[in-house]
């Protein structure tokens, strides 16, 4: 009985098993039909990627605070961490109190200016009226002789006061020089980011000095993405600058992001272990950049991450047609949408 019952069943599962592999492999072979690249369009594996950005110090001090951790989201100008800068502040109130000194000095050379142009005015009139008595044989050679010579030591005790009046006003801007470096140095010791970006890493603590060039923080810059695919040659030689390119991640099934190259490497490489297959890796290849458009990225700089996988489409043909399922693009949402749509909510937005 049970030969005759396991026979049965398996004149029931061989049919079965053959219908299940069919429809397997017409499903893979139907999958690779619908996904297959048309002519004029050359494809890589890639991840998306962004330039580093490290805030440093430009000279020791300590640190004081530091205001964001690792993944913070950050904007372009906003103060990430901030040193302590007291030996500064005391070079600084030093800096200013030389700069009041030599404007004390200034005012000083004035006043002494006028009072000497007032001292040779007189000193002429005397010169002058002791002149006309010496004419008229009222008065003495002698007295002539006094108030000439008078005159002109006035004279030129008006041109030393304005020797000090020139000297005095250099020293102020030498002093306002220092007091301009000073709080530079001051203002440069409060890191600000000069991207917006994501922190990457937080490579210094509260307490810790830093040296000149002392790494505080590495941002990633979300305003470039990119990814990086490797092409053959005879593909690589094809591309334009500024052609076309599509991007898809894994995560993401079904959408595409629209991009553009802009870079072809003028040098054939092997590629990356991470990015093809050991038998494409055997061939010489040529990098290739997928630029993502920065409004596209501000869009949805909260999703960005680094080191995502996916692939990235190139026209090497410029009248070859994407296909249908990569048409379907992410688009920028409008700026009227950022502040009124919750976060979670935005990509409901895009057509």
């Amino acid at each position: 009985m049970s030969k005759i019952i396991s026979k049965k069943s398996l004149m029931w599962i061989l049919p079965v098993v053959a219908v299940a592999g069919a429809v397997f492999f017409g499903y893979q072979y139907w999958k690779a039909r619908k996904f297959a690249l048309p002519e004029g369009i050359a494809s890589g594996n890639g991840r998306i990627e962004s330039k580093l950005v490290d805030v440093a110090a430009k000279e020791p001090l300590r640190v004081k605070e530091i205001l964001v951790d690792e993944g913070d989201l950050v904007k372009k100008g906003q103060v990430l961490v901030k040193l302590d800068t007291i030996t500064l502040d005391a070079e600084l109130a030093e800096a200013r109190a030389n700069v009041a000194a030599t404007q004390e000095r200034l005012a000083i050379a004035n006043a002494a200016i006028v009072r000497q142009k007032g001292e040779i005015e007189l000193a002429r009139i005397e010169v002058e009226r002791v002149k006309r008595l010496v004419e008229e044989r009222s008065g003495s050679q002698r007295e002539y002789d006094v108030r000439k010579t008078a005159l002109q030591t006035t004279t030129a005790a008006l041109a030393e006061e304005e020797a000090r009046l020139q000297t005095a006003k250099q020293e102020i801007k030498v002093a306002q020089a220092k007091v301009a470096i000073i709080q530079t140095r001051i203002d440069d010791a409060t890191l600000k980011s000069p991207v917006r970006g994501r922190v990457l890493y937080r490579l210094a603590e509260v307490g810790e000095v830093l040296s000149p060039g002392g790494e505080a923080l590495t941002l990633v810059n979300l305003k470039d993405i990119y990814m990086e695919i490797f092409l053959p040659s005879q593909q690589a030689a094809k591309v334009k600058i500024g052609a076309e390119g599509r991007i898809t991640l894994d995560h993401i099934p079904g959408r595409a992001a629209a991009g553009y190259v802009s870079f072809v490497s003028p040098e054939a490489q092997f590629t990356p272990k991470q990015v093809e297959t050991r038998s494409e890796r055997d061939k010489l290849m040529f990098r290739v950049k997928i630029q993502l458009p920065e409004d596209l990225v501000t869009s949805y700089v909260e999703y960005i991450k680094t080191g995502v996988r996916g692939v990235g489409y190139v026209k090497v043909d410029e009248s070859a047609v994407w296909p249908n399922w990569l048409q379907n693009l992410l688009t920028p949402i409008p700026k009227k949408h950022d502040d009124t749509i919750p976060l979670h909510e935005r990509h409901k937005e895009v057509p």
